[in-house]
């Protein structure tokens, strides 16, 4: 395989398949807060978090991680500020301490945070100004989630993308748009276990055990404890979507267990690895056979959101779902054909399922999303596949998937503006 794309492949995985601590909207404040604390040098006397449409919409309806409970962009700011460990990036809050949630809860009784609503920017925007007494900072993030694009302090530039020591240094930033999905079968044949294992392990371990945390308690509306209660636990594409969907139940109701996310999000992160997990128990397959299977889904979901971006009315449990039935049907050998034919009917069924936030009903989401990939999987089997001139189908892979990411970036705009809107209560309904 040619040494760039398989460089630039192995860099993807390494860069996208990092750790989060609750859902990565609030945390990505958190973030912002404890590293504007940082370069304040002190503790903030008065902070303002602006946040885009996307943002606001993704915090308003999760529980922030360690917080005792509680929801909101004031909560995942002033706990970032007040114990947020800066260094961890999305496991910002993994240190919080009690004592640290009695004060966060003082504090927005005093109006210590103000926040608002900024317009005409990316969907994925954040801006954190702190003050006290007459020195000031301020942290801007955008596009992903762990994105610092500047830094001020005192009105003066400390650090901007463009002059960012990473870069100056020659880190390798990968390139998406060298994903497709031969390329991609083709890495998962030849890539090294060895250069892989240590992601792909602990994608295995985190996620498989927030799945077990969201089974055994109660967490949102629980629903993958209703799926495993209420239908054939012994049935393998039940127990693959119910897994994924309690991963999820758990982590929006403020589980405080990380996760391996994917394409910045946590949801999206289990959806493409728990059914390949739990489909390479069933099949038998290697632990080898597993981690390549794993590569394929973690690759064919990335390579979706690369059209799609990182936050949109469009639900990513779709692309993440044709990407762990991508997956399977890797593990159990069905070749190039036949997985393009597994994503194209999956995201011709449910993509364009709506964002409407992050909050416990994703759970439903993501496995709605599942059974769909496993429809499509075993439509695939059966030589049915939908064609183009079908919808957005068109004639080969890649125009499917940038067809619909087309329609999920650009033509759902409006509606995304709509959702917001009424999640706001901008606009009266009914």
């Amino acid at each position: 395989m040619d040494k760039k794309i398989y460089d630039n492949y192995l860099e993807i995985l390494k860069e996208e398949l990092t750790i989060a601590l609750g859902c990565t909207e609030p945390i990505a404040i958190a973030f912002a807060g404890a590293k504007v604390r940082e370069v304040l040098g002190q503790m903030p006397e008065h902070i303002t978090v602006y946040c885009s449409g996307n943002i606001v919409k993704n915090v308003k309806g999760v529980t922030v991680p360690n917080s005792g409970g509680h929801k909101g962009i004031d909560t995942a700011a002033i706990l970032g500020v007040i114990g947020g460990a800066a260094d961890k990036k999305l496991a910002v809050l993994e240190s919080v301490t009690e004592e640290d949630i009695t004060k966060c809860q003082e504090l927005i009784k005093q109006s210590f945070c103000e926040c608002e609503l900024i317009e005409g920017v990316a969907n994925l925007y954040i801006i954190i100004r702190a003050t006290a007494g007459k020195e000031s900072a301020e942290v801007i993030i955008k596009d992903y989630h762990s994105n610092i694009v500047k830094i001020m302090k005192n009105g003066q530039t400390l650090m901007t993308k463009e002059n960012n020591q990473e870069k100056q240094e020659g880190k390798m930033f990968p390139d998406k748009t060298l994903l497709n999905v031969k390329s991609i079968l083709e890495f998962a044949d030849n890539v090294k276990i060895e250069d892989v294992k240590e992601i792909l392990d602990r994608q295995i371990k985190y996620n498989s055990a927030i799945a077990d945390e969201g089974l055994k308690n109660h967490y949102g509306a629980e629903v993958g404890r209703t799926l495993m209660a209420e239908f054939d636990s012994t049935n393998v594409k039940l127990r693959a979507k119910a897994r994924a969907a309690a991963g999820s139940d758990a982590r929006m109701s403020g589980c405080p267990l990380p996760v391996v996310i994917n394409s910045g999000s946590g949801n999206q992160g289990m959806t493409a690895s728990l059914p390949v997990i739990e489909y390479a128990k069933f099949l038998k397959v290697s632990d080898e056979v597993l981690y390549r299977g794993l590569v394929v889904s973690n690759l064919i979901a990335i390579h979706q959101k690369r059209f799609i971006g990182s936050l949109s009315a469009y639900c990513g449990a779709a692309s993440a779902a044709s990407g762990s039935g991508a997956g399977v049907a890797y593990m159990m050998n069905l070749g190039y054909e036949k997985i393009c034919d597994v994503i194209t009917n999956c995201i011709a069924t449910v993509g364009g399922m709506v964002c409407d936030g992050a909050k416990p009903s994703c759970a439903a989401k993501i496995a709605i999303a599942v059974e769909t990939a496993m429809m499509a999987l075993h439509l695939s089997m059966k030589e049915h596949v939908f064609h183009s001139g079908e919808g957005l189908v068109k004639d080969d892979i890649e125009k499917t998937i940038a067809s619909i990411g087309k329609m999920a970036k650009d033509g759902m705009k409006t509606a995304d503006i709509e959702i917001l809107n009424i999640m706001l209560d901008k606009i009266k309904v009914g």
